[in-house]
Parts: C-alpha cells; sequence; structure tokens
C-alpha cells in the first residue's frame, strides 16, 4: 500500500477581495443531501457548499482562500473579477440536451461511484469546463 505525501501550502492573500468576485449560490437536490452550493464564475473549479446558504458562503470564502493560495503555490495567476450577472441575458437555469447513449451510460456509472445524482455531477463538469481559459 503506497501512502500520498501531502504538500503543505501557504496562505496568501488574494490580490481582489473575496467580495469583488461573483458567486452562484444553488440548492442541492435532496437525494444529494440537500443544502447549498456554490460557485464562482471567474475562478475554475472554486466551489463549496453548505447545509444553508450562510454556510456555504462562509465554506466558499474558505474555499476562495485556499483557492487563491493553491493557484499562487503553482505560479499562476489570479484572475482579475469580471463575469458579472446583469450582463448574462435572463434564463431559467434549466436546459434538455441529447447525449449518446454510452456517453448516458458513463455519466451514470460516474454518479453512481461517486455517490451523486446525473444532475451534480453535470452541474460540475459543467462548471469546471466554464471556469477553463484558454493558454
Amino acid at each position: 500500500m503506497t501512502t500520498a505525501t501531502v504538500k503543505k501550502i501557504k496562505s496568501v492573500k488574494s490580490p481582489y477581495p473575496f467580495e469583488a468576485y461573483s458567486h452562484i449560490i444553488s440548492q442541492l437536490p435532496k437525494e444529494d443531501g440537500g443544502g447549498f452550493l456554490i460557485t464562482f464564475p471567474d475562478l475554475s473549479g472554486c466551489m463549496s457548499d453548505g447545509a444553508t446558504e450562510a454556510e456555504a458562503v462562509a465554506n466558499g470564502r474558505d474555499a476562495f482562500k485556499a483557492w487563491v493560495s493553491a493557484r499562487k503555490d503553482t505560479g499562476k495567476e489570479i484572475p482579475a473579477p469580471f463575469y458579472r450577472p446583469d450582463t448574462v441575458p435572463e434564463v431559467s437555469g434549466k436546459f434538455v440536451t441529447r447525449l449518446p447513449k454510452s456517453v448516458h451510460a458513463k455519466l451514470a456509472e460516474r454518479a453512481k461511484a461517486e455517490g451523486v445524482s446525473l444532475n451534480t455531477l453535470v452541474l460540475a463538469y459543467v462548471a469546471e469546463g466554464l471556469g477553463r481559459k484558454a493558454v
């Protein structure tokens, strides 16, 4: 059995405050334990959750600090706040798409393995993908 090596990362201060970044709070389905998910459109992969919206925001602050510190530790820049919800057209938050059966099966299998719903898994993948920037 191999043991994982844990790297200690020094906590650093962000060049932009937490409050400067837009965040999105979404309710999680009851089958995934309920609660709320917080994501940051400008910060790829930075997310957290909590039983209440306030707890999700508090945990989001911790995730923000950890994300900034890890980003700095890898020598990457911290992106400036950009996303503004008032510039996004009115949307319902729901869309329907068709997938090849093989892709649907792989997603369902992964969701089961992760212990989450298919919707939650796809939401996490979409949020991660939207946060990626071209190099």
